[in-house]
């Protein structure tokens, strides 16, 4: 748990990304893989020291277009939890309302892994999921991909950047996102190849609402899985009141202040 330095301030915190992995439902190896179970009760565990606020279950490659695990988690972790789910371009608005109503709040396009919809419809279903349910995007995209995608992601209404886009070689971009209000994850820590507290100090400066904290557990396949001084980290890089904002503050507006329908 956060160490005895962190505890006095205990800063509320919104996890907006982890798994649940529970092999009662559907799972689909990726590329040979299949991760370890990761039920609902592991993870209140691991976040016990945490004034936790709530979170985002987030739908992994090996979940694909399964619904039945992530209705499960929401209805288990309870109201203050929102899901990220991964959909064909098929669904129908009946489905995305009635995810919605269960608590869904965004849509995945996994391009690091794949198990999700391709990137040709990440523009058309973007723009429908935020006009029908409100929803925003999350994509797990390496930042050396972003400048292709720039013009697209800087267009739609709503959108988010897993891991701190992974690489040091796009981080420009990310940066140039950042500041057109494209949000980034301050997750994963253990996946990037830069030094993170200089990263979370410039995407900080060019835009205060854009980082959002997530622990990434139970950190499948990172070379490195998430430990409570990444925590640690987001306090000492952006001092108490940023990292306020980033611990949770961000998030909740961003899944909870969605436009009205």
């Amino acid at each position: 748990m956060p160490s005895a330095a962190c505890k006095p301030a205990n800063p509320q915190v919104f996890d907006c990304h982890f798994h649940i992995i529970d092999q009662r439902f559907p799972l689909v190896p990726n590329n040979g893989y299949l991760p370890d179970d990761y039920h609902c009760d592991d993870y209140r565990k691991r976040m016990r020291g945490y004034n936790l606020a709530g979170g985002a279950i987030v739908s992994g490659s090996f979940q694909a277009f399964d619904q039945s695990y992530l209705l499960d988690a929401l209805h288990t972790l309870g109201p203050a939890f929102v899901g990220v789910t991964q959909l064909p371009f098929s669904v129908s608005d009946r489905e995305l309302l009635d995810l919605d109503w269960a608590g869904v709040r965004a849509l995945r396009f996994n391009l690091k892994r794949g198990g999700s919809e391709e990137v040709a419809h990440l523009d058309a279903m973007a723009r429908r999921v935020h006009e029908v349910v409100g929803w925003h995007v999350e994509l797990y995209v390496d930042s050396t991909e972003l400048e292709g995608l720039y013009d697209t992601l800087a267009a739609l209404p709503a959108v988010s950047i897993d891991h701190l886009g992974l690489s040091k070689a796009g981080f420009g971009t990310l940066l140039r996102l950042a500041e057109k209000g494209v949000r980034v994850k301050a997750t994963g820590f253990g996946r990037v190849d830069f030094d993170v507290k200089t990263a979370l100090r410039e995407i900080y400066a060019a835009n205060p609402e854009a980082l959002m904290f997530g622990s990434d557990l139970p950190s499948t396949r990172a070379p490195r899985p998430y430990c409570d001084e990444d925590y640690e980290l987001v306090i000492e890089a952006l001092g108490d009141a940023a990292a306020r904002k980033v611990l949770s503050s961000n998030a909740l507006a961003f899944y909870r202040g969605r436009r009205e329908k």
